[in-house]
């Protein structure tokens, strides 16, 4: 029988937490995710969809980037690393999707509370999201007026 005064652990949240793998998937919430910034980190999120053979389970699927370039110091990104899947990991509740978190200098220092209140919402979809402009064709560039062989209209 456990002592009265162990806690009950956290409810676990109803969609699961996995991890990207390979640059494949990488690749596809880069392409086609919609990008959401704030003060501690860039989310780039996409609709979840399950992997090839893979039965449908509704689940958060995101990566962790910290580059050289945000921190030098190794015992520092993988401190950020750890705070960030810490706080995705405590959320009630997780919209199935794949995402990519970026996350900024900021994050090392911010309170954790304040972290993962920011995630939160960023998943939920609080946050405006800036959707990508898309390419332009090679048509438009054709019919678009060219300023180059216009000369003075006298």
């Amino acid at each position: 029988m456990p002592p009265s005064s162990a806690t009950a652990p956290a409810p676990r949240p109803a969609v699961a937490l996995a991890s990207l793998r390979g640059e494949k998937e990488f690749r596809k919430v880069r392409q086609h995710g919609q990008v959401i910034r704030h003060a501690l980190f860039t989310l780039r999120v996409t609709d979840y969809r399950p992997r090839y053979g893979e039965t449908w389970q509704p689940r958060a699927i995101i990566g962790i980037v910290v580059p050289k370039k945000t921190l030098k110091l190794a015992v520092k990104r993988n401190r950020v690393r750890r705070r960030v899947r810490e706080a995705l990991r405590t959320l009630p509740t997780l919209p199935p999707c794949r995402a990519t978190i970026h996350p900024n200098l900021a994050a090392l220092t911010a309170p954790f509370g304040e972290l993962q209140a920011a995630l939160g919402k960023a998943l939920a979809g609080d946050f405006k999201a800036r959707k990508k402009k898309p390419a332009p064709t090679q048509n438009a560039a054709q019919h678009a007026p060219s300023q180059k062989n216009a000369g003075p209209t006298s």
